[in-house]
C-alpha cells in the first residue's frame, strides 16, 4: 500500500488526509503540538464561520490576485460543498444574516470530533507531538521517542503561517524549505493607537453601523476599541489596504447624507453642551462621540465632513503573532496545477502555508478546507 504523509494538523492538513485515505492510501499525520486542529478550535470559540453564502464570483474576488489561482480547488470544494460535507459529518448549519455560515453548535469541537471519527474509520493514523525539523534522507521529525525519520511516496504539507504560534503555526519550516516564499506579513490583524487617557472608560466597547473606507474600499461593519488600539472584523476587512499605508477614515453616520447632518446640526442648540447636542441630534453613542473626540479636536464649525470621513490616526499593525492569519509564504507560482512544489516531485503543499490572504467572514476556512482537499487529491493521484 502506498504511503502518504501529511505535516500539520490544522483543517488544510485533516482535509488533505481525508483525501489521500479516500483514495485507499495508508496515510500519517504528524502534528507538532500534542492535539490537532487547535487554531480551528480557537476559530469556534466565536462561532466557527466555516464559510460565506454569497455568489460564486463575489465569494471569488475575495481573494484578490490569488483568485486565478484558487478558482478551480473553490469551485471544486466552495461554499456550497463545504456546507454539506459539514452536514455529512451530522452538522446542522446555519446561515445568518450577513451571509455567514455556522454550525448551528456554533463551536467546532462537535465537528472536529465526527471528522477524527471519520479519519480513524478510514485508518489515518495520527502522530502528535511530532515536529518537522527538515529532511535528511526523508522528512526529520523531533518526538517524544527520539528523531524519526519517515520516507512516504509523497507528503502534504500544511504547516500553518506565522501566526498564533501557541496554536502551532509559527512559521519555522520557512528557513529550511527550498522553495520561492514571499515574506510573511500580518492580516486579518488589529491596528495599535496611543489613547488619550479619556478612552479609557471604552475600552472593550464596540462600535456598530459604521463603514470603514481604505483607499478604495469601503465597508460597514463594526469594530472594538480595545486597550491597544482597534480590532475586530470591520478593521479585519481593511486591514489590507491598511498594511499596504492606504489612511483609514470613518463614516460614523452611514445612513446620513452631508445634508442630512447639517439639517440636523443647525437646529438651536439651547443649553446643551457640545456632546449632549451631538448625541440627541445625531443619535450618536458615547464611543463614537470620544472617537471624534480623540481624533479631531479642535473641532471644525462644518462637522459634516469629519462626521462621513473621521481620519484615524494609528501607530501599525499588531504583532504579526498575534494575526488571525497571515500573508506570504510559498508563493503560488512555485507550485503547479496539483499544489505540488515544481522543484520537488511528490511534494504537495496547502492552506495558510500559501500565499494567498483574505479577510475573516469565511474565506479564510474555506480556502484551507479546499486547498487541502485539492493537494490531498493529487499527491493520490501522483503515488498511483
Amino acid at each position: 500500500m502506498t504511503q502518504g504523509l501529511v505535516i500539520g494538523g490544522g483543517p488544510a492538513g485533516l482535509m488533505a488526509a481525508d483525501a489521500l485515505a479516500a483514495a485507499g492510501m495508508s496515510v500519517t499525520i504528524a502534528e507538532a503540538k500534542t492535539t490537532v486542529a487547535r487554531k480551528f478550535l480557537m476559530a469556534g470559540k466565536s462561532g466557527l464561520n466555516l464559510t460565506k453564502d454569497e455568489p460564486f464570483d463575489t465569494f471569488l474576488a475575495a481573494y484578490e490576485e490569488a483568485a486565478p489561482h484558487l478558482r478551480p480547488m473553490l469551485e471544486s470544494f466552495g461554499p456550497k460543498q463545504v456546507q454539506a460535507w459539514a452536514e455529512g459529518l451530522g452538522q446542522d448549519m446555519f446561515t445568518g444574516s450577513s451571509g455567514r455560515v455556522f454550525p448551528r453548535a456554533m463551536k467546532a469541537s462537535p465537528l472536529l470530533r465526527a471528522w477524527l471519527a471519520r479519519l480513524n474509520g478510514l485508518g489515518v493514523s495520527i502522530e502528535t507531538g511530532w515536529r518537522w525539523t527538515g529532511e535528511s534522507g526523508g522528512f526529520v521529525f523531533q518526538t517524544p521517542m527520539g528523531r524519526q525519520t519517515l520516507r512516504p511516496d509523497v507528503c502534504v504539507l500544511a504547516c500553518g503561517g506565522a501566526s498564533w504560534s501557541r496554536l502551532g503555526s509559527d512559521g519555522a519550516w520557512a528557513d529550511w524549505l527550498d522553495v520561492h516564499k514571499a515574506p510573511f506579513q500580518p492580516a486579518n490583524m488589529g491596528f495599535e493607537v496611543a489613547w488619550s487617557d479619556h478612552m479609557a472608560r471604552h475600552f472593550g466597547t464596540p462600535i456598530k453601523n459604521v463603514a470603514l473606507c481604505a483607499d478604495d474600499q469601503r465597508v460597514r461593519g463594526e469594530f472594538v476599541v480595545s486597550e491597544t488600539g482597534l480590532e475586530g472584523g470591520g478593521i479585519y476587512a481593511v486591514s489590507r489596504k491598511m498594511r499596504e499605508g492606504h489612511r483609514l477614515t470613518l463614516d460614523l453616520l452611514p445612513d446620513l447624507t452631508d445634508e442630512d447632518i447639517r439639517q440636523r446640526l443647525g437646529r438651536p442648540r439651547g443649553k446643551a453642551s457640545l456632546s449632549n447636542f451631538l448625541r440627541k441630534a445625531l443619535k450618536l453613542d458615547p464611543a463614537k462621540l470620544a472617537l471624534l473626540m480623540e481624533f479631531a479636536r479642535p473641532l471644525p464649525n462644518d462637522l459634516a465632513p469629519l462626521l462621513k470621513a473621521l481620519p484615524i490616526t494609528h501607530e501599525g499593525p499588531r504583532p504579526m503573532d498575534q494575526a488571525i492569519s497571515t500573508a506570504g509564504g510559498i508563493r503560488l507560482e512555485a507550485l503547479d496545477d496539483g499544489l505540488m512544489l515544481r522543484n520537488r516531485p511528490g511534494l504537495f503543499a496547502a492552506g495558510e502555508m500559501l500565499d494567498w490572504e483574505a479577510s475573516t467572514g469565511g474565506y479564510l476556512l474555506t480556502a484551507c478546507l479546499a486547498t487541502g482537499r485539492w493537494a490531498g487529491q493529487h499527491a493520490a493521484r501522483f503515488a498511483a
